[in-house]
């Protein structure tokens, strides 16, 4: 018969506040929070109901299942630091979209993926039955316990690899990190010229709705894709002279998106 699954959380940012969060309410054991921030691991350990520090030696060697979630970079020292405390047995993920699973590999025997692909805040909200949850693990068996975790808190759960996770990555960046910039460029044009940013809310939800059911492709309007030059050359002139740092940006737009309808 298999244990129970008990889980200590290495990180309480965004992503670890959620997902520790999201584990507890499905019942999953949470035994232990660590962050260097002893105010972050207090905070979430008050929600789920478990033990925290802020020291890494004092991790809890009591679980099955490591969950490290913290910054890409800080990933190698984490581990190492708990590759002296707990046995190399035990099964250590991390939830990166970016960092390789086998930067894990020098230290366990056992270590995986458990990445949710979304964008996290800790002021909002997050439903995660339709987040997708990437999973991975170097052993079938720890492969089936993970799909099996990310079934329990998501209706979308996937097996990628290493490779697979990298490329959705770098297309998860373009989607939501580049157009959330487009958002902040737009709102610091609006709110210089003195125009609210909220009348352009509307275009940005429908922009959104309309690829739930339709490939972007096919969605794209505007001035870049009908070879409007007149229409380009005028917002050219206008950056040009109000918001020279971003024609070079709206220049690369114009002819990616150009070049997309004319191949």
């Amino acid at each position: 018969m298999a244990k129970p699954l008990k889980i200590v959380l290495l990180g309480a940012g965004n992503v670890g506040f959620h997902l520790g969060k999201k584990l507890n309410e499905v019942g999953v054991e949470i035994v232990q929070i660590f962050s260097r921030k002893k105010t972050n691991a207090k905070r979430l350990a008050k929600i789920v109901g478990s033990d925290f520090t802020k020291n890494i030696t004092e991790i809890s060697t009591k679980a099955n299942l490591y969950i490290i979630a913290v910054p890409d970079n800080a990933i190698p020292k984490v581990a190492a630091s708990l590759s002296e405390i707990i046995p190399s047995s035990k099964l250590v993920v991390h939830t990166s979209g970016a960092t390789p699973s086998t930067i894990l590999s020098p230290y366990f025997k056992s270590f995986g993926i458990f990445y949710p692909l979304q964008t996290f805040s800790i002021d909002r909200e997050i439903d995660f039955d339709n987040i997708p949850i990437c999973v991975d693990s170097n052993l079938k068996k720890h492969r089936i316990l993970l799909e099996q975790l990310g079934k329990r808190i998501s209706k979308n759960v996937h097996l990628i690899n290493d490779k697979e996770r990298a490329i959705l990555h770098v297309a998860a960046v373009l989607v939501n990190n580049f157009s959330n910039n487009l958002f902040t460029i737009g709102e610091k044009i609006t709110k210089k010229e003195k125009l609210p940013f909220d009348i352009l809310k509307p275009l940005i939800q429908e922009t959104v709705l309309k690829i739930e059911n339709h490939s972007p492709h096919d969605m794209q309007t505007g001035p870049a894709k009908r070879g409007d030059k007149k229409t380009i050359e005028r917002h050219l002139k206008y950056l040009k002279k109000n918001f020279p740092e971003f024609v070079e940006l709206y220049e690369v737009m114009t002819n990616s998106i150009y070049s997309n309808f004319r191949k």
